[in-house]
């Protein structure tokens, strides 16, 4: 499937994927082929109407994430970042957390309050991304994408297994 603006829309791998599951592995080709997958991340996630997406979950084991995430202000932030380190800071918040590869359910937990990411962009240039509240929490979940940790890991066994239950289809995952 294709995008208005002719991009590939992939498939969003949902959990029990083992990519989802393995750490992702650094990107050292900053040529085309990287610059093509974050275009079609950014379409994945549009179709998707997510605020964030990582490679994993399009089935690529690579250490890349783009998001389109309105931040502690309500400004809205739109980049990707290749091979980040986080850094939080501040206290924690409780917040519902979602997913595209756990499609449907939504769950608090607990997160920093605030949250900086450095890294490189898709031309090998050094990028560094900070936010505040729902921003925060959005680069904390894409990182922990790129480590094989979905947002139910840090649930309870009981609590995740509830969020599994209710799990919806939708056109542009790959379940079914």
């Amino acid at each position: 499937m294709t995008s208005e603006t002719g991009r590939e829309i992939r498939k969003v791998r949902v959990v029990g994927d083992p990519v989802l599951h393995e750490p992702a592995q650094d990107v050292t080709d900053f040529g085309d082929e990287l610059a093509e997958l974050i275009d079609d991340m950014f379409a994945t996630l549009a179709v998707a109407e997510g605020v964030g997406l990582a490679a994993p979950q399009v089935g690529v084991g690579l250490r890349v994430f783009v998001y389109d995430c309105p931040d502690g202000s309500g400004e809205r932030r739109r980049g990707h970042v290749v091979n980040p380190t986080i850094e939080t800071s501040g206290g924690t918040i409780d917040g519902d957390e979602g997913c595209l590869s756990v499609p449907g359910p939504y769950h608090e937990l607990e997160r920093a309050e605030q949250a900086t990411v450095r890294g490189l962009d898709k031309t090998g240039a050094p990028v560094e991304v900070s936010g505040t509240g729902y921003f925060a929490r959005c680069l904390q979940h894409e990182t922990d994408h790129l480590r094989g940790l979905l947002y139910i890991d840090h649930l309870p066994r009981n609590r995740r297994r509830r969020v599994l239950r209710e799990m919806e289809p939708y056109d542009w995952n790959a379940t079914g």
